[in-house]
């Protein structure tokens, strides 16, 4: 899976104003179920989004399509998970 860490690099206002089409991109894809979570990071200078294991060109394309684009900067790492409790089982690799 993927770990994608969101950081704004313009102000929140302008963050805000793209907000709405955000979640709908956010929506999409959890709909797709390419998404397994996603969150705001506390203090809010960005978010978080995890990612179920694709190729990484797709996830680069995906990323691309987030309205956010023109207000953050995108860092996504390869996580091959080992262990997990048993309620996130799923998320180990097979």
């Amino acid at each position: 899976m993927y770990v994608v860490y969101l950081s704004y690099s313009r102000p929140v206002e302008e963050v805000e104003a793209l907000l709405e089409l955000h979640v709908q991109w956010l929506d999409r894809y959890f709909d797709a179920g390419v998404f397994i979570a996603a969150g705001r990071k506390d203090p809010r200078t960005g978010g978080m989004v995890l990612v179920k294991d694709i190729d990484r060109d797709r996830l680069d394309t995906i990323l691309a399509e987030d309205p956010f684009v023109a207000v953050a900067n995108y860092e996504g790492t390869k996580v091959n998970v080992t262990r997990a409790a048993e309620a996130f089982a799923a998320l180990r690799e097979v």
